[in-house]
């Protein structure tokens, strides 16, 4: 936040009715955002131009919207700033910096090109794709001073309207500080439910490599429901937090801060001072992503929270290491791994993306100045030893034809049997090369023959190994050529490319290129191309814990929904590939494996992969080495793995290290195995399958016998978020809002992986999705929208406009229970609800009932994981059966204070006001807890909190009477006909006479015993219930079913007009529906047209053909009554 400091001016902005808070304390100057006459806002925004702020200090520290200090800079004179740390008089450090500034002035430049392409005129700006059309809202804010941890004052008058940031201030404050979220508390409000297990659940350690994406937002919200509801279900709920180190992430990007800032390498400041900085940024991360979930409303248990890296977790992550190493499940070979030259490390399956390239293409490649070609089959041709035959082959990497140990053949293939057996010769090195024959040869690709290069490739590394063929690096670490005695030796992987290709040339053996579609595997963290290569690695064998794993799956003692996903598991699991542990990184759990050397003995007498030992300590290693060799300690000499453990390592042992394995805490033996593990699919095997292999090999037991699988979350147009394209949605900016210049400015500011070409596209996309921002829509709103998504199975396209509606009708909730409340007296203590049903109305049973049955579909969706069927019911009880009908009709009778009829309407109202908010709460917290606490309470209702509050059940409703829902049902299908009537005629609502007739005995009964609450909603002073009379002369008449009639008495020349209307809308219905049918007739439509389209298109026109047969009929019947 912004310290209270000595000095402040406000700073206009270019195009904008803001200022910028340019604050002064102890010589630094903080930067925020700052709304013409509002308070100042709790989100910032940094900014690099203040050379026009008179008198500014000469050091500033930037604050980005989240109030934490992003940069440090030293401001001249002419308003250009310059990074510290670095001593430009230096040797080589002014040239670096002279450039780095010319390359930040190039970009500026750009910059201030696309800004000034993406400002538009006054007006100019369309409605974004998907946004429904907004105003402002009235921010409202709770202004009564109220410590951290204490309780807010609820005896103040609510606001006028409802305002997300009035709500949520203050709650998760007092909730935690009151110990809500911790399973031993609920005995102290509750009686917990007897016999029952208590409910566990671990958060997905989010990276601490930034701030939370509406990936984790989706996670959150879902978990937070279930949790929150086992809660007041009345079992005792563990939801455990942590965040994960996320080894080659972080390191990746506090590299290119200290880069950023420093102009520094982590190779210039060493381990140890590289690790300290890492910890510095970590803490500084780990605080914002804590304070974003605190936000969210997640309600963890923080004296329980974890880090991968903490003294807790590291020690159970080396305990992993060493048992595993001692069981022989562990071990050290030379093996293919994904390597990334630019990081100069292996990295896991999850950070290679396939990109696919449709043929020839030109793609930017780390460490390379001009772009570099791929999706090419260049074809060369080997000499065949002893003779003037040749055999051609085609590969889509030349430069690996150095490493070549065989070439491979279909031993079917005619065209080269009589080669099988022979020898090409390597026309670089001389060297024998074998042509083996191989049934996984494709004969059609290419030319039928393949080289095989078993150190680069995976698949030549397994033909390799079939064949007994060499394996020979001719690659290194850095993405060099190792080829000593050739001409190639020490250049780049891609420039040799080039000059392999121009040697083939030069000897006469370069046929010719084509085009060749084909994946490209590229590194996520640095965008390299990714190398195979052969190294010596850890490796974890997972063949067996892998078949352990599936048959959990396929006997059912794991259950993972959707069930689609067991096709997947399957997939991943029947042959599992060993794994992978080594990462050539500083940050991350070091390997505790210690390399063996000992005096007097030839280390040739040594396997290079045989000589390590594992331990928690040194002396632990030296003590089993000792034993091992059988020899004394003091001639062992060890030393350490450089490498540290793959991120998945440590992330699988989650479930069980949070509680303090390997040792038997109170935790571990009452919390574990967990309940249910809630997730996106797309970490499946990278992380669900591992935990469950770690945890049945160490533990013994699955780590939960629950997995919940989300889908991922979409744009608006269902593209993958990116940065690249512009829409990326901070769950922070649906939750206060932020305007277009903010957008823009996170864009242009905040994020140097963009060059300008990339940036213009991407402000772009911001212009045309959020052309005037996004609205304050809080997060209550935000949590219902993405709970209300089918998650199972499907992407999410998120609409920001479907947030925005239901902000709206977290509004018609406020307004709900404002109205509720206003209606009790001001000693009105409610009754038990039986006591009050003797003088129930069938409204008063129907709403009850209706409280019921959506009690009975929230637990069924809760126990299903099925947040959809739970919003669903929620949104339709609120706003269908409470808002529009049950309070419609109960203003009368609450207006007659004093009565019976009142006192049973203030009851009823009070019992479903009370169930619907405790309903609501696992997914809308703040507001539910808001309007809870303002409640009147029954005697002897101490709860402190909805929180805690009991769940409702059918035992505590159990208002089930389907036959007074038919009879309102009834009564509510006439009031739509006439609603429609009016809506077809254009008339406004109890403008005209309503009438009924009906045919049968039994629902002619009801209705009049339902006359007063049809005339309510009708808004007819009278509505006249006959038994089969004709509708008068002048009526508009409709069908209600097949027992009855509703109708309107026009007069005649609200007949005419009506009629007029009703041709009106005819004809243009017509006129639609020609040219639909017009569109839909074209030549091969169904070849042309995307199926979706033609989906979209017979709905129409099916709605446009029903449209204009109701029309028609209505006409008939006004002319009929007429004559």
């Amino acid at each position: 936040m912004l310290h209270r400091g000595i000095q402040q001016w406000y700073v206009p902005l270019k195009n904008s009715p803001a200022l910028w808070l340019v604050h002064i304390q102890r010589g630094r100057c903080f930067i925020g955002y700052k709304q013409v006459h509002t308070t100042l806002s709790k989100r910032f925004l940094g900014h690099s131009s203040y050379s026009n702020v008179q008198g500014a200090p000469r050091t500033a520290y930037l604050i980005n919207r989240r109030g934490l200090h992003t940069s440090q800079c030293e401001c001249t004179s002419d308003g250009s700033s310059s990074s510290p740390g670095v001593d430009s008089t230096s040797s080589g450090a002014g040239d670096r910096q002279r450039a780095k500034a010319e390359k930040r002035r190039r970009r500026r430049e750009k910059i201030d090109e696309i800004q000034r392409d993406g400002e538009e005129a006054p007006g100019s700006r369309r409605q974004g794709a998907g946004q429904k059309s907004w105003s402002k809202k009235e921010i409202v804010t709770y202004d009564i001073p109220t410590p951290p941890g204490e309780k807010k004052d609820v005896s103040v008058a609510l606001p006028r309207s409802y305002s997300p940031s009035y709500v949520e201030a203050c709650w998760y404050d007092w909730w935690h500080k009151m110990g809500f979220f911790k399973p031993e508390s609920l005995a102290k409000w509750r009686n917990p439910v007897e016999e029952k297990e208590p409910f566990v659940m671990c958060l997905p350690p989010p990276n601490v490599t930034g701030v939370l994406h509406l990936g984790h937002t989706l996670t959150t919200t879902i978990q937070d429901s279930l949790i929150r509801w086992k809660r007041m279900v009345g079992v005792p709920s563990l939801w455990i937090p942590g965040c994960d180190h996320a080894g080659i992430a972080t390191q990746v990007v506090v590299e290119k801060q200290i880069h950023h800032e420093k102009g520094i390498t982590r190779q210039d400041m060493g381990r140890e001072e590289f690790i300290k900085e890492v910890w510095r940024w970590k803490e500084e991360k780990g605080g914002e992503i804590y304070q974003q979930l605190r936000q969210l409303g997640a309600s963890l248990d923080w004296d329980r929270d974890n880090f991968t890296m903490d003294q807790k977790f590291s020690h159970a992550v080396r305990e992993a290491f060493v048992r595993l190493h001692d069981d022989g499940i562990i071990y050290r070979s030379s093996q293919l791994v994904n390597w990334s030259c630019t990081l100069n490390s292996a990295i896991s399956d999850i950070e290679v993306d396939q990109m696919s390239l449709p043929g020839r293409s030109s793609l930017k490649v780390p460490g390379y100045a001009d772009p570099v070609e791929f999706g090419v089959l260049t074809y060369f041709a080997y000499p065949i030893e002893g003779s003037d035959a040749e055999i051609v082959v085609a590969t889509t990497r030349p430069e690996t034809m150095l490493g070549d140990t065989g070439i491979a053949v279909h031993p079917h293939d005619d065209r080269y049997s009589h080669l099988i057996g022979q020898s090409a010769v390597h026309p670089f090195t001389g060297r024998r090369v074998p042509v083996i024959a191989d049934e996984a040869v494709d004969m059609a690709y290419g030319t039928g023959a393949v080289k095989i290069t078993p150190a680069h490739d995976y698949n030549d590394c397994e033909m390799g190994r079939r064949h007994d063929l060499d394996s020979l690096n001719v690659i290194d670490e850095e993405g060099k050529i190792v080829a000593e005695g050739t001409e190639f030796q020490g250049m780049k992987r891609f420039v040799a490319r080039q000059a392999v290709i121009q040697a083939l040339k030069d000897r006469g053996l370069y046929r010719r290129t084509e085009d060749n579609p084909m994946s490209l595997p590229i590194c996520s963290r640095s965008g390299d191309i990714v190398e195979p290569l052969l190294k010596s690695q850890w490796f974890v064998k997972c063949s067996e814990m892998g078949q352990r794993a599936l048959r959990s799956v396929e006997t059912g003692e794991l259950k993972i929904v959707p069930a689609v996903y067991h096709k997947t598991w399957r997939h991943w699991l029947a042959n599992v590939r060993d794994w992978c542990i080594s990462r050539q990184l500083w940050w991350g759990h070091r390997i505790p494996a210690y390399r063996v050397e000992i005096q007097g003995m030839d280390p040739a007498d040594m396997m290079e992969n045989d000589h390590w030992v594992s331990g928690h300590t040194e002396e632990e290693a030296r003590d089993k080495a000792s034993r091992k060799y059988g020899v004394d300690g003091h001639r062992i000499l060890l030393t350490q793995d450089e490498d540290v453990l793959d991120t998945w390592f440590s992330s699988a042992l989650f479930p069980f290290a949070v509680h303090g394995w390997p040792h038997k805490t109170p935790d571990l033996q009452e919390y574990y195995p967990s309940s249910v593990l809630e997730t996106g699919y797309d970490i499946l095997f990278f992380w669900v399958a591992r935990m469950v292999m770690m945890g049945q090999q160490l533990t013994g037991e699955l780590p939960f016998h629950k997995v919940y699988l989300h889908s991922m979350v979409r744009d608006a147009h269902g593209r993958k978020m990116s940065k690249s394209l512009g829409n990326v949605i901070d769950p922070l900016d649906v939750i206060h809002g932020v305007s277009l210049e903010q957008l823009q400015s996170s864009l242009l500011h905040g994020n140097l992986k963009l060059d300008p070409k990339e940036l213009k596209v991407a402000m772009k996309g911001q212009r045309s999705d959020f052309p005037q921002g996004i609205p304050e829509c809080g997060t209550d709103a935000l949590r219902f929208a993405l709970a209300s998504y089918n998650s199972q199975g499907q992407d999410i396209n998120l609409n920001v406009g479907q947030v925005l509606e239901y902000r709206h009708f977290c509004n018609k909730i406020w307004n709900a229970s404002k109205f509720a409340l206003s209606a009790f007296e001001k000693d009105f203590s409610p009754q038990p609800i039986d006591e009050v049903l003797r003088s129930a109305t069938p409204v008063d049973l129907w709403i009850l009932h209706k409280l019921a049955t959506t009690i009975q579909a929230c637990h069924k969706g809760f126990n299903d994981v099925d947040l959809p069927m739970v919003t669903t019911a929620l949104y339709r009880f609120w706003v269908h059966n409470l808002c529009d009908v049950y309070l419609e009709c109960i203003k009368e009778p609450l207006s007659k204070t004093q009565t019976e009829e009142c006192m049973t309407s203030a009851n009823v109202l009070h019992t479903v006001i009370d169930g619907a908010l405790r309903l609501m709460h696992p997914i809308m917290p703040f507001l539910t807890e808001e309007l809870f606490q303002r409640l009147p309470r029954q005697q002897n209702d101490e709860c402190p909190s909805i929180c805690v509050a009991p769940y409702p059940t059918l035992q505590e409703h159990p208002f089930i009477d389907e036959a007074v829902e038919e009879q309102v049902e009834v009564m509510l299908e006439v009031v739509h006909a006439v609603r429609s009537l009016e809506g077809m005629l254009g008339l406004k609502r109890g403008q005209s006479k309503v009438g009924i007739t009906c045919q049968d005995e039994g629902v002619l009964s009801n209705l009049r015993r339902l006359h007063h609450p049809l005339a309510t909603l009708t808004r007819s002073p009278h509505v006249d219930i006959s038994s089969g009379e004709a509708p008068p002369p002048g009526s508009a008449v409709l069908a209600v079913g097949s027992k009855c009639t509703a109708y309107l008495h026009l007069q005649e020349a609200s007949n005419k007009a009506a009629a007029e209307r009703l041709l009106a809308r005819q004809v243009k219905a017509e006129h639609q529906l020609s040219k639909l049918k017009t569109a839909m007739a074209i030549p091969n439509y169904e070849l042309k047209v995307p199926e979706r389209i033609q989906l979209s298109n017979r709905m129409k026109f099916e709605e446009l053909e029903a449209e204009v047969r109701s029309y028609k009929e209505l006409l008939a019947s006004l002319q009929t009554m007429s004559r």
